[in-house]
């Protein structure tokens, strides 16, 4: 009786032990595969209107366009995607500790940046410029932003090009956020926002500032959008093949015109993948 009641409790432990099992398999994430997982974890930025930019209302801009398609491409529905914010200066970190599976964020391709994570893409070519305010006609070349207070983020390619070469005697200010720095040019703490004109675009078009704010139309640099996956990763093939068919399909041109239409963005035309213009 003892030795039945023995067998018994074992085999309940084991279908016990069985059962874990299985549960902590199906729960967990399907990392870097092509679908079937429970979410995929994608990096954006969150305050940039047309491009990237949370609301009440959800995600919305380019980018986030761009990622839908591409999910939906590895096997992800839109209620499968977890967004995470992904600041300029965080995102090879959050690549790297592998916080995200992909980040689609105004992420340039550099050669530095190549040297931490792998890129899918180029999707999108975009250039430097400049905002100021609309009645401010001091700046008319890159040179007069020598004599001015000069706004970037940390840790973006905008405000080491100007720090380099572009401007270097420019009292470059460094903000935490674009929103920060647009603020900053509202209440003429700053005279100019420097970054790439598909993110200035997206600013200036918004319905509150419409009319305030003006591109100074400098084409200084080629920033050619990449998405930025961990070193390694087979996914970036599979992006790679998601962005062919974004652009072959219609739903690039489509995306680019629903984000950028409005401020009357002149855009280029979709880059072949791998082709990086500098």
């Amino acid at each position: 009786m003892k030795l039945r009641k023995a067998t018994a409790a074992s085999a309940a432990v084991l279908a016990l032990a069985l059962s874990a099992t299985a549960c902590s398999s199906g729960d967990k994430k399907d990392e870097g595969s092509s679908g079937g997982g429970k979410k995929i974890t994608v990096g954006i930025k969150f305050d940039q209107p047309g491009l990237g930019q949370k609301t009440p209302q959800g995600y919305s801009g380019f980018d986030v366009d761009v990622a839908k398609y591409v999910a939906k491409k590895l096997g992800y529905s839109e209620d499968q995607i977890e967004w995470k914010e992904a600041k300029s200066n965080d995102r090879e970190t959050m690549l790297q500790r592998g916080d995200v599976d992909f980040i689609a964020a105004t992420y340039s391709i550099t050669p530095e940046r190549e040297e931490k994570v792998d890129f899918a893409g180029p999707y999108l070519l975009a250039h430097q410029d400049v905002l100021i305010r609309a009645d401010d006609d001091s700046i008319k070349s890159p040179a007069d932003l020598n004599s001015k207070k000069l706004c970037s983020v940390t840790g973006s390619t905008s405000a080491q090009n100007i720090k380099n070469k572009l401007a270097p005697k420019a009292n470059l200010q460094n903000y935490p956020t674009y929103s920060a720095c647009l603020g900053g040019l509202q209440n003429k703490a700053i005279d100019a926002l420097t970054t790439d004109d598909s993110i200035l675009a997206g600013y200036a078009a918004q319905e509150q500032f419409k009319g305030k704010f003006k591109l100074a139309g400098f084409k200084m640099t080629n920033e050619n959008y990449g998405i930025g996956v961990k070193k390694g990763s087979d996914l970036k093939d599979k992006i790679n093949k998601a962005l062919e068919e974004m652009v072959a399909d219609g739903s690039w041109e489509k995306a680019v015109k629903a984000n950028f239409g409005p401020a009357n963005y002149k855009y280029e035309p979709a880059p072949k993948i791998g082709e990086i213009k500098s």
